[in-house]
């Protein structure tokens, strides 16, 4: 099973606010899973594989393969 990932997690990782991973995954731009909530904020989970797989992309668009 994959590691699970807070928002906060990946925005560190990635090295940008919470809000903007947020948006993210609202757009469809990064999968992620949906955990029940009670307060207002949705609460989402990232895969280390999905995040891995989003780096990898990235890594290789920038190296022109």
């Amino acid at each position: 099973m994959s590691e699970l990932l807070t928002v906060s997690e990946v925005a560190d990782i990635l090295r940008v606010d919470d809000t903007t991973v947020r948006r993210w995954v609202k757009q469809g731009a990064l999968e992620a899973v949906i955990l029940p909530h009670v307060n207002e904020r949705q609460a989402y989970r990232i895969k280390r594989e999905t995040l891995d797989r989003v780096l990898g992309d990235a890594a290789n668009q920038l190296g022109g393969e």
